[in-house]
């Protein structure tokens, strides 16, 4: 049988839904939503929890009953479709993609069920509290290498070029087991890929993020194939010993497009949650003086980020049946934009839910990983990735603060949400350097 296709292009966008009210103003791609999106929403929220965005072509959910609704009913919401472009491809980018050796298949957020739960059996291993203690240490030592780097000779920087970017590259790609000295391709290949599968990026533009889609895959499959030559203890051979010992419910094709697919699910969105952490605790002086006297702190500090100014905004499905939710009968095919940071903005599940607050007791209520069979694979990895992060930075530069005046710039897209940059400063040396060993 063959196997689902990793990015499926849809040619044409189905019809409205007959009944469900027709917004004929909101996107996602407006600068009023990339601005503000939770103030953009909330009046939709409250009067029309469920509709049609005529720019978009999807139905909007917006109330976090029905986002749970439709998270723990996958029989009827698929996830066939979070991974493929928002909009029709262009025929330049098609014509690369079409390849006769670009062949990754759907493995995890983008394959349903059963075969979704017979992958992720084998998948949900390498995310174990052993490999997070493995990675620790190499995640310390790197953290305090880049505070390093980012403060010789220097009293400011850009914090998401500087850090954000480089420690969930590095750490991800350890985690997979990729060779350090490919670490600067490897970037260059996946930066794109946030606006090929959520953005709407322009023809030309789709033509050179298709063609780095196609080099990165054709690296992922010579790279396991290597791998299966020579194992080492790395997410990927452990990957490689389960086909091996299991090739009917894992197969080799599944294996090379976990790997495909992983680097940018455990890179981009890491790196907007570290910067969004800053965006919101240092202008916030009280907050981040707390966490800073008080580490153990941190962990619920992250949390409320995640809940209110969270890297993951929004995510897809589609219906496989006729069904109604929110009181709206959705035909068979509608495509959904799930609005998370509608829902964890939503008054009635968090109280005052405009103001930030470390100290919230139901932060880790929030939507932005999902729920149910699909609750995202790398949730304890980025937490995890994060509060180290964060204790070395605290620890390190307890006098950080954001640079005044400076215009924050947002990738428009309908799922991911932080500043490409964020310039900081600082107002002497970082405290020394402690000896960690550098591992992997």
């Amino acid at each position: 049988m063959k196997q689902p296709s990793y990015h499926r292009v849809q040619p044409t966008v189905p019809p409205p839904p007959s009944g469900c009210p027709i917004d004929h103003d909101f996107s996602p791609f407006s600068a009023t939503y990339v601005s503000d999106p939770y103030a953009d929403l909330a009046p939709r929220r409250e009067q029309t929890p469920v509709f049609y965005s005529k720019k978009l072509g999807f139905a909007v959910v917006t109330r976090m009953q029905d986002i749970v609704e439709v998270f723990l009913n996958p029989e009827t919401y698929s996830s066939e479709n979070v991974q493929d472009p928002v909009f029709p491809l262009a025929q330049e980018a098609q014509d690369i993609l079409a390849a006769p050796d670009f062949n990754p298949v759907a493995v995890m957020s983008n394959r349903s069920e059963p075969d979704h739960g017979r992958i992720r059996q084998f998948t949900k291993g390498g995310f174990s509290n052993r490999r997070m203690r493995i990675l620790e240490p190499y995640i310390r030592s790197r953290s305090h290498e880049l505070v390093e780097d980012m403060t010789a000779d220097n009293t400011s920087a850009d914090f998401v070029e500087s850090f954000a970017i480089p420690l969930p590259g590095d750490t991800i790609f350890r985690f997979i087991g990729f060779p350090e000295q490919d670490d600067d391709q490897l970037r260059s290949w996946c930066g794109d890929r946030l606006s090929f599968s959520w953005g709407n990026p322009t023809p030309k533009e789709q033509a050179e993020i298709a063609a780095k889609m196609l080099a990165y895959w054709r690296y992922c499959r010579d790279f396991t194939a290597n791998k299966a030559k020579d194992p080492g203890d790395d997410y990927a051979s452990e990957l490689l010993a389960a086909h091996h010992d299991n090739p009917d419910l894992l197969s080799y094709r599944e294996v090379e497009s976990i790997i495909y697919g992983l680097s940018f699910a455990g890179h981009e969105p890491v790196t907007l949650l570290l910067t969004n952490i800053l965006l919101c605790l240092l202008p916030r002086r009280e907050a981040w003086n707390t966490i800073c006297d008080k580490p153990d702190k941190i962990p619920g500090a992250i949390e409320e980020v995640i809940r209110f100014e969270s890297p993951q905004i929004g995510w897809r499905r589609v219906t496989t049946q006729e069904t109604t939710l929110g009181g709206i009968d959705l035909p068979q095919g509608t495509r959904i934009f799930l609005s998370l940071g509608a829902a964890n903005h939503q008054p009635g599940e968090f109280p005052q839910p405009e103001v930030f607050d470390i100290e919230r007791p139901n932060a880790r209520n929030n939507i932005s990983f999902g729920k149910g069979n699909h609750y995202c694979l790398g949730a304890k990895m980025a937490r995890f990735e994060a509060k180290v992060a964060m204790e070395v930075l605290t620890e390190r530069l307890p006098t950080l603060r954001l640079e005044p005046g400076q215009k924050l710039d947002r990738i428009a897209n309908i799922s991911f949400r932080g500043p490409t940059s964020l310039h900081v400063s600082w107002d002497s040396e970082p405290t020394c350097l402690p000896d960690h060993g550098k591992q992997a």
